[in-house]
């Protein structure tokens, strides 16, 4: 195995530049730990057997500082954790750095780019040889959480992880590769509430809904879409809007939705 390279791209993406500030103290947000630590179980609970899903090369796109991808590693072949901001991208390096809090992970390669095209070689190296892929090598799965609503054009993005993933019909028989996403529903007024008034930069939506992710994963060509309700974060929110006061804040239900689709 080889030691987690990480790989730049000078493209920056909308909104950056708040997420390399707060990458240093992204992790001691109790919220985002709870939120990642729920989706973590709902993938899982969605995923092959460990027999299976142990053959896995696994794209993350916007993996943050890999709270995610440090959760999932143990269970894949591979993750290719990739983040526009190359702050997160910094602090996910740094804990797979020797000495760092997960050295012990092999299998992980983060990369600081924005991605938008799916035959980018920036990812088609692997994680565990540092080699570079073969020709025509794609991704078993493809996982995004809390990325959606900080996108402004959910179609392209789409189209970009359809494009990454293994087509059906491969000599391993496992059928077409999938997606799954995690976002939290906009589920009316109220959803506005989960970000602060101060961290509305790069704020595309205020959660995600049924229809528009089943019409967006469908449109783009993936099959057995499937979008659910996949667990309910109990998030501390501001005392009132843009007047602060988190610590003092109502307690406020974001039920989350888990968007699947299958490539054919």
């Amino acid at each position: 195995m080889t030691s987690p390279t990480t790989t730049t791209d000078p493209t920056p993406g909308i909104g950056n530049a708040r997420f390399n500030t707060d990458a240093a103290n992204w992790d001691s947000n109790p919220s985002i730990q709870l939120a990642t630590s729920l989706a973590f179980e709902s993938y899982l609970s969605r995923l092959p057997p460990p027999s299976e899903l142990s053959s896995f090369n696994v794209l993350e796109i916007g993996c943050g500082t890999g709270l995610l991808s440090l959760l999932l590693a143990p269970h894949v072949r591979s993750l290719t954790a990739v983040d526009a901001a190359e702050g997160m991208i910094d602090v996910l390096t740094h804990k797979l750095s020797s000495g760092g809090s997960h050295a012990q992970i092999k299998n992980v390669r983060p990369v600081a780019c924005l991605l938008e095209d799916p035959e980018d070689p920036i990812i088609k190296i692997d994680p565990v040889t540092g080699e570079a892929w073969d020709h025509g090598k794609k991704f078993d799965l493809v996982i995004s959480h809390l990325v959606l609503h900080h996108v402004s054009d959910l179609p392209s993005l789409f189209k970009t992880i359809y494009g990454t993933l293994k087509p059906a019909g491969g000599a391993d028989d496992k059928g077409g590769g999938r997606v799954i996403t995690t976002d939290f529903e906009n589920f009316g007024p109220e959803a506005r509430r989960f970000h602060p008034e101060s961290k509305m930069e790069g704020v595309e939506r205020h959660g995600i809904t049924k229809e528009e992710m089943e019409g967006v994963l469908k449109g783009v060509g993936f099959e057995e879409v499937k979008v659910e309700r996949g667990f309910v974060l109990q998030k501390r929110v501001e005392s009132e809007p843009g007047k602060g006061g988190m610590a003092t804040g109502p307690v406020v239900e974001f039920p989350f939705l888990v968007c699947e689709g299958r490539r054919v």
